[in-house]
């Protein structure tokens, strides 16, 4: 199994190389499968940069383009590194900002929807709530190869993130909501058959309508949080504002009924935060396929 085998190789050199050395190796590898073999990831990129910057020139969509080649070899890099994260490793590499949102909502006692998208290290901010004590597990769509899943979860169960499986994850999630835990999930990419068509970026997108479907079914507050890469390589972690989502109803039947409408109302306001987000940090978006289809 070729990818397996990459993965435990490159987990290897990262876990007993310096961390600056592990980067160097993993952009140059990322290069060079830019150039030689990924014609079909560039152009995928390139497109997606071009429909949500059709002001930029080309040479400014092929600079957007290479760094975010370059930033995703190092989230790979930091993947490798979870075994060797600590409290002390967050406090002198993350930055931590509104953590405050989150204990509010936990006090609450319904739970929370933490959305995010594939932008920065989505993986090393849920094992950051992990490592701090917040009870989080993050829904994830299953690998192919089971050797590749038990790998990836692995590395997330072992600094105290939880795994809900992507296709059965429905009540399981509204079990922990329900005992005031934390549901991590990646809004801006549908696996299912189940996503609504709304504005994303400019243009229309199916997206996912989980978060949605969670908050009007248990009263789970929805945050949005985002762990990005600065320039010297440390991060920042952003918590933002609870999104108020649903109008208050003394109606439980009517507040628990599934409209497309009502679900799509929820969905955009919340899309709103995470598409600024990805016009901010576009060379940290890893969207590595054709987004807008005719």
């Amino acid at each position: 199994m070729v990818d397996y085998t990459l993965y435990r190789i490159g987990q290897f050199l990262a876990l007993h190389l310096p961390l600056r050395f592990s980067y160097a190796i993993a952009i140059f590898f990322s290069d060079l499968r830019a150039t030689l073999f990924g014609s079909k990831d560039r152009k995928a990129v390139t497109g997606n940069l071009q429909a949500i910057f059709p002001e930029k020139s080309p040479r400014e969509i092929e600079t957007i383009r290479i760094r975010m080649f370059r930033n995703f070899a190092k989230y790979l890099v930091d993947f490798f590194r979870f075994p060797l994260l600590n409290k002390g490793i967050i406090t002198r590499t993350i930055r931590i900002k509104n953590i405050g949102y989150l204990d509010e909502a936990l006090s609450k006692g319904k739970g929370i929807i933490l959305i995010t998208a594939h932008l920065g290290n989505w993986e090393l901010g849920g094992v950051l709530l992990g490592l701090l004590g917040y009870p989080i597990l993050a829904v994830a769509l299953p690998h192919k190869h089971k050797k590749v899943d038990a790998f990836f979860n692995a590395q997330r169960n072992n600094k105290g993130m939880g795994v809900i499986p992507l296709g059965r994850a429905l009540q399981q999630c509204i079990r922990r909501l329900n005992n005031n835990e934390i549901i991590a999930l990646v809004i801006d990419r549908d696996f299912t058959d189940k996503g609504l068509l709304l504005t994303f970026l400019g243009r229309k997108a199916i997206i996912p309508p989980g978060a949605a479907v969670l908050g009007l079914k248990t009263e789970a507050i929805i945050v949005p949080a985002f762990l990005l890469r600065n320039q010297d390589d440390t991060f920042t972690f952003v918590v933002e504002k609870p999104v108020e989502t649903f109008q208050p109803t003394t109606d439980t039947g009517a507040r628990k009924k599934l409209s497309d409408d009502y679900l799509m109302a929820a969905m955009a306001r919340y899309t709103a935060i995470v598409e600024e987000y990805i016009r901010k940090y576009p060379e940290q978006w890893f969207m590595f396929r054709q987004y807008w289809k005719d």
